[in-house]
């Protein structure tokens, strides 16, 4: 039986789970198949290699391994709490929540919280950060949690001494040959991103700058969304990953702390997660049916998504705007498991 991953993107723009798409899989030795479908915009010019895409919380696992070589180095360890580093948060109850919870989202710190609908300002959202109930203990539980990984920015920042945007670039898109992704893209390249949503709090069609409301306030600079990248960007990252964390500009991370970020960790509970990575879930698993259980990965709200399998030495990468013109449709959680298997199995035939 023929395997069309392609087939599957083009159907889905059909049903117009998104007006546009990129996607590549392949393993160390390279990309078994890449491709583009669709337009910018359903009215727009089409998708090409240069497109940017709002990479949105594929920012988290990106950050993560800025995080964790801020261990390698010393800076910082996974069992250090928030107030080692942000002295604001002394004498919260956040103030012993540890970097190794905020990565692995079992801190307690609350989901998607809508921030932005009462701060208007970076310095308001920073201000309320400190005064989110948690939601439980913290260890006892999963939730993903955007405002956790606000948090792992600022520590990320202090530990450093560098800004995020700068420690990003200098500790993993360079090495891994991520040579267009970034923050906040110049104004002369917002026409070549992707559309995202049309969007009533700002009042128009968002197009190349962040789609993500808390990191638009936060000056679209954040550990937990505001990257954009192309596809050639991202399939250097999945290369690199299956390489050990050797990318085409340098090594990215040492194998054995890869070995340590995305081993399993909260098995105990409902959700499988790693550090800042999404682990492979027995059942809904947004990587598919294919993967092993050391597969790892991450989606983006936008419609992007990246996963490895060591094991299989695989690598795939979707980029969509599924949000474009409106997040209502849920249609990308039904096409992301049936594409990943397609392409998986694409992999392994080519291999």
């Amino acid at each position: 039986m023929t395997v069309d991953p392609a087939g599957i993107i083009a159907r889905a723009r059909e049903d117009r789970t998104f007006s546009g798409a990129a996607w590549a899989y392949g393993g160390s030795a390279g990309v078994v198949e890449r491709g583009t479908s669709g337009t910018l915009s359903w009215d727009g010019d089409p998708v090409r290699d240069d497109t940017l895409w709002d990479l949105a919380s594929v920012t988290k696992p990106i950050a993560g391994i800025a995080v964790m070589s801020l261990v390698e180095s010393g800076a910082l360890t996974l069992d250090d709490p928030i107030a080692a580093h942000l002295p604001e948060y002394a004498g919260t109850d956040k103030a012993g929540l540890t970097v190794f919870e905020l990565l692995t989202h079992t801190s307690g710190l609350p989901g998607q919280e809508p921030m932005w609908r009462r701060c208007a300002t970076r310095a308001e959202l920073l201000a309320a950060l400190p005064r989110l109930p948690l939601r439980f203990p913290p260890g006892t539980g999963v939730e993903y949690s955007s405002a956790g990984f606000i948090v792992l920015g600022l520590i990320a920042e202090r530990a450093s001494g560098t800004p995020l945007d700068t420690l990003i670039a200098e500790r993993v898109t360079a090495p891994a040959g991520m040579r267009e992704t970034r923050f906040l893209p110049p104004a002369d390249d917002r026409a070549r991103a992707a559309a995202t949503e049309d969007c009533p709090w700002r009042g128009r069609i968002v197009q190349g700058t962040v789609h993500d409301e808390n990191a638009e306030v936060l000056g679209g600079v954040a550990a937990h969304a505001g990257l954009f990248g192309t596809l050639d960007d991202l399939t250097a990252l999945g290369q690199a990953l299956c390489r050990g964390g050797r990318g085409t500009g340098g090594r990215v991370i040492a194998e054995r702390t890869l070995a340590v970020m995305t081993e399993p960790r909260t098995d105990h509970l409902p959700l499988r997660r790693a550090l800042a990575w999404q682990g492979r879930d027995p059942h809904r698993c947004n990587g598919g049916d294919l993967l092993t259980p050391a597969a790892y990965g991450h989606t983006g709200f936008t419609g992007t998504s990246i996963w490895v399998d060591p094991v299989l030495d695989v690598f795939v990468v979707l980029l969509t705007n599924r949000v474009h013109p409106t997040r209502d449709s849920d249609a990308i959680t039904r096409l992301r498991p049936r594409f990943h298997n397609a392409a998986v199995t694409a992999c392994l035939a080519a291999s």
